[in-house]
């Protein structure tokens, strides 16, 4: 018995960036096509010349591309296959299903109000499906506008849907769809069925707003005589405020979240947990797991809800997985692109960045957090935190900051372990926790109260650096006392 390959498809708009709901279904259809062996494809639905910007298909495509949705075979763009969908139309109207349409916009307005005061759903009432051949004739001859339609048969209908199973609507409930437009461009859901059809798409998964737009297509797909793909819908991606994740409603570009310093692997992870489990008590998840895992036996139709702070918990999950070394390579650019340092000075001093990686590691939650927590590594210019200078140093410190400075000075050799067993002498020798000299000596060193681990983080700057900003400190307590 040979089965069909999986062939799944994304098909992303260029009517705004990519946002978090069309990620995830990508996210789901490359994982099925992964874990089957299929083929993942992608197809740009650039038809609607109005709303579509050329120059938003490269963020999609770096987006796709961030996340590892690597696609399989050439980008499809639907703009340039607007033949296919012109003779597929005309295909349809030499069958009983299609048939012309000349009410103008006016009428079609009117019968809408009509049906409105007369509480009637506003369908179309199939005024032209009763006109004779001669008449259509006539009219075409006469030159004028028509758009084809597809007359829906009678009887309820029915799909077995993936996620949500047997769902069926009545016909009766669903008017006759325009296929082809006056000027003979073809609709969303005509062009939709002709390229899953010609690009031999298996399986559809979307999310299930598009419920309504699958019995139309199922419409299209007996007209023309082919066999239906399979069908599945994924629960919406909801806002915290319970509104549907939106491009329209200023939702993030995904690409955005690569700026701020969420990592590909993590995104991945916490979109696939939108609407799939994999039955475990599990939350992360290597790529590589999420492959071997995912079926769409385990896809639930319940609504899930995108929480931004649930995504950086499992980012920081991710980055702690991490080699300090790939880590580095990472966190580099945010570095360079804050002016921070040069990567010239990154590649030659590539060990200390290292370690400087390694220390914060544990501290952050973002790639760019890595900035922010350890800038000082590199430059400091003498600013403190407000609240702990008011709190760290008081006017005795400054004595304690110099005597440190002096005892660090005179080790044979200075380490970690040493700069420890220098300040802890010093603070028993004064009578004091350790803490009173451990917190104005890091706030001295990094301009900051909080960062890795005091000495090892003293280790990281040396001796001559570390000597230098403990001194300063005591400076700056003394000045302030002028």
């Amino acid at each position: 018995m040979t089965t069909t390959p999986v062939r799944v498809r994304i098909a992303p708009s260029p009517t705004g960036y990519l946002h978090v709901g069309t990620a995830r279904t990508a996210v789901f259809n490359w994982l099925f096509a992964r874990h089957s062996g299929g083929k993942f494809l992608v197809r740009i639905e650039d038809t609607d010349a109005e709303r579509s910007k050329p120059e938003l298909i490269e963020p999609i495509l770096s987006a796709l591309t961030w996340l590892g949705l690597d696609w399989d075979e050439e980008i499809l763009y639907q703009s340039r296959r607007m033949h296919l969908y012109a003779e597929s139309a005309k295909k349809i109207l030499d069958t009983p299903y299609g048939y012309r349409c000349f009410c103008s916009t006016q009428q079609l307005d009117e019968d809408r109000k009509l049906a409105q005061a007369e509480k009637r759903a506003p369908k179309y009432n199939r005024r032209c499906l009763a006109l004779s051949p001669d008449e259509v004739k006539r009219r075409v001859d006469a030159g004028e506008k028509f758009v084809i339609r597809l007359r829906v048969p009678d009887g309820d209908i029915t799909f077995d849907d993936m996620v949500a199973g047997a769902i069926t609507v009545k016909s009766a409930d669903i008017e006759d769809l325009v296929l082809a437009r006056a000027d003979g461009s073809a609709t969303y859901n005509l062009a939709v069925v002709v390229d899953d059809h010609t690009m031999g798409v298996t399986h559809i998964m979307r999310g299930n707003d598009h419920i309504t737009n699958t019995f139309k297509q199922i419409y299209l797909y007996r007209a023309l005589g082919w066999d239906l793909p399979k069908f599945g819908h994924v629960p919406l991606i909801l806002r915290p405020d319970k509104k549907k994740v939106s491009k329209r409603l200023g939702d993030k570009d995904v690409n955005q979240y690569e700026i701020e310093g969420i990592l590909p692997e993590a995104m991945l992870n916490y979109l696939c947990l939108l609407g799939w489990s994999s039955k475990t008590d599990q939350e992360i998840f290597l790529r590589e797991e999420l492959v071997k895992l995912f079926t769409t036996e385990n896809l639930n139709a319940s609504n899930a809800v995108f929480d931004e702070e649930k995504l950086i918990s499992f980012n920081k999950s991710h980055i702690m997985r991490k080699p300090d070394g790939e880590l580095a390579d990472l966190v580099a650019p945010y570095f360079v692109s804050a002016g921070i340092v040069s990567q010239e000075e990154l590649t030659k001093s590539r060990d200390y960045f290292v370690r400087v990686v390694s220390a914060l590691k544990e501290r952050v939650r973002r790639l760019s957090d890595f900035v922010r927590l350890g800038v000082y590594f590199y430059q400091f210019n003498g600013t403190y935190d407000a609240e702990a200078e008011k709190k760290q140093f008081t006017p005795d410190k400054a004595e304690l900051l110099r005597l440190l400075a002096d005892r660090y000075e005179q080790l044979p050799v200075f380490t970690k372990e040493a700069a420890e067993r220098c300040l802890n002498a010093l603070a028993e020798e004064r009578g004091l926790s350790k803490g009173a000299l451990i917190h104005p000596a890091r706030l001295a060193a990094s301009g900051m109260s909080v960062g890795p681990g005091l000495y090892d983080m003293l280790d990281i700057l040396t001796l001559p650096v570390v000597v230098s900003r403990l001194r300063s400190a005591a400076d700056y307590i003394d000045g302030r006392r002028v």
